[in-house]
């Protein structure tokens, strides 16, 4: 029997008999997991509406976890911790156990979605099974980008809670860029009042306070998820030259892309003494917003226009000014190309060979004047990731073809509004991709595992224009990216995973999330 748990368990054994899990069923739990299992019934009711009143049933408890190997790569926390835990499911009630209360949360997790899965008329018929899990990556993560189309602190949020229910423990947040900035620097007003005025085309702007920006990284962080910063520089500053034009070039370049937005060629310059004043500003500002981060992302990539000398002495400058503030460094594949030290971390992700692409009828020309720029970006991006590994330094795993959810959905979806919607979301550049294609690949086939820090999907918002827009390309794919992160067992069979992917839309229901109703699925 596949129980429909999501990452796959490391270890899972299953019997005959089951247990029945009621609204008077309960959590016995010791007083320093008293907030997991709190958390816990919390997102049972929202997951399911049943509402555990009762004090037994689920007995919750620190203790060790054998039969699964530590987890490999780098928490965004910086720490250690051991997320390993066990569930078991009898006769006589449940019991979930873990090394730490993350570990605890996890399991807690798993059983959430068997709780969601079995339940029919407020109660949940469990069937007794024993399984020992851990995660393989310690970086599991989403980057989101809340520039090209603002996503309200709500909608954040969200997103947060897909990410806990599939043991992701990391939100990527892409703060800035040219479409506009939204996150507070009360040395530099500007950037708030002018920069975030607007988004792209004529989506309306916005921006985090402080106090909400404190609010997201709480509830992340009740959840052990880490949420981590990303100012992009010394491209994509478009945002900073209207708010700060003397910061600007004396001649910015810009290419129409025919959709509403525009290619900038212009950088921040590493020879302008006022260009270290404001990134310094900027840093001071941003990284005590996000205490839990040992990282701080500096972006890095796409600097259009820009020397390959101006744009090493600007990474390793603006690096340098990261690590002076106690923070590690992490940014996009192209800050390889810069001196790194061992500890930072490089975000691979243009896996695109432009000499040996397929072809793909349905991608845009890129305007002509564009072409050149994008070729040659690409023919170096095949250097990145050794240059990185040559340094010493660690990768994280978020290839294009794998794990870019702004991919059209391939799969057609059993509700026609959907259908309509799935026409005109995501970049055709990239060509559609199928739920199966997102699990029937292994990270390791990308990078040797002992070279990878952690696992990490994006979503870039050019085709998003509201929340809607936005869940209806993350679900399903989040799981599969948790599938992908978290499992030991690097192989998915694709029915055995979508019979249990089936079996999660009652949640997803209940949280009135959007997802995208495949007809290779069998929904519950």
């Amino acid at each position: 029997m596949d129980l429909p748990v999501i990452p796959a368990p490391a270890t899972l054994t299953v019997s005959d008999e089951t247990f029945t899990l009621t609204a008077t069923s309960g959590v016995t739990t010791p007083p320093e997991l008293a907030g997991p299992v709190a958390r816990f019934v919390e997102a049972v009711a929202a997951d399911t509406g049943l509402v555990l009143t009762g004090s037994s049933g689920i007995t919750v408890e620190l203790a060790a976890v054998d039969g699964v190997p530590p987890s490999t790569g780098l928490r965004a926390d910086g720490g250690q911790t051991d997320e390993r835990y066990g569930v078991e499911v009898s006769a006589g009630g449940v019991r979930v156990w873990g090394a730490t209360p993350e570990g605890v949360h996890r399991g807690l997790t798993s059983l959430r979605q068997l709780i969601s899965a079995q339940l029919h008329d407020g109660t949940a018929v469990l069937p007794a099974t024993r399984f020992v899990d851990g995660p393989r990556f310690a970086w599991r993560g989403l980057s989101l980008d809340v520039v090209r189309t603002f996503h309200a602190p709500d909608e954040v949020r969200r997103i947060i809670d897909m990410l806990d229910l599939y043991k992701l423990n990391v939100l990527h947040l892409h703060l800035t860029d040219d479409q506009g900035w939204r996150v507070e620097v009360p040395s530099r007003p500007a950037l708030t009042e002018v920069g975030a005025a607007g988004a792209l085309g004529d989506r309306p702007g916005g921006y985090y306070t402080q106090q909400e920006l404190a609010d997201l990284v709480a509830y992340a962080a009740d959840r052990y998820i880490t949420v981590v910063p990303e100012i992009d520089m010394p491209g994509h500053t478009a945002a900073v030259f209207k708010a700060y034009p003397h910061l600007a070039p004396a001649e910015p370049q810009t290419v129409d892309l025919g959709n509403g937005d525009k290619l900038n060629l212009g950088t921040l310059d590493p020879a302008r003494d006022e260009t270290w004043s404001f990134v310094a500003d900027v840093l001071d500002a941003v990284i005590p917003q996000f205490p839990g981060s040992a990282y701080v992302h500096i972006g890095g990539d796409e600097t259009w226009g820009m020397s390959d000398e101006d744009h090493a002495a600007f990474v390793e400058k603006a690096s340098g000014l990261v690590r002076e503030r106690g923070k590690r460094v992490v940014g996009w594949q192209e800050i390889a190309r810069a001196k790194l030290d061992p500890n930072d971390l490089v975000q691979y992700w243009l896996d695109l060979d432009i000499d040996n692409m397929p072809d793909n009828p349905d991608a845009p020309t890129p305007p002509a004047e564009l072409l050149p720029v994008l070729v040659e970006a690409l023919r170096k991006a095949k250097y990145d990731a050794p240059k990185a590994l040559e340094q010493g330094a660690k990768l994280i795993v978020s290839p294009v073809t794998w794990l870019y959810f702004d991919r059209p959905h391939a799969d057609a979806s059993t509700d026609p509004a959907q259908e309509v919607a799935r026409a005109r979301l995501g970049l055709k550049f990239y060509g559609a991709a199928s739920l199966e294609h997102g699990v029937t690949w292994d990270p390791a086939d990308v990078v040797a595992p002992d070279q990878i820090a952690g696992v990490e999907a994006a979503i870039w918002c050019e085709t998003i224009t509201n929340s809607d827009d936005l869940e209806l390309l993350l679900l399903p794919r989040i799981p599969g990216l948790a599938e992908k992160a978290w499992s030991q067992q690097t192989t998915t069979i694709w029915p055995e995973y979508a019979a249990r992917l089936a079996q999660h839309s009652p949640a997803w229901r209940n949280r009135g999330w959007t997802w995208l109703q495949s007809t290779e699925v069998d929904w519950k």
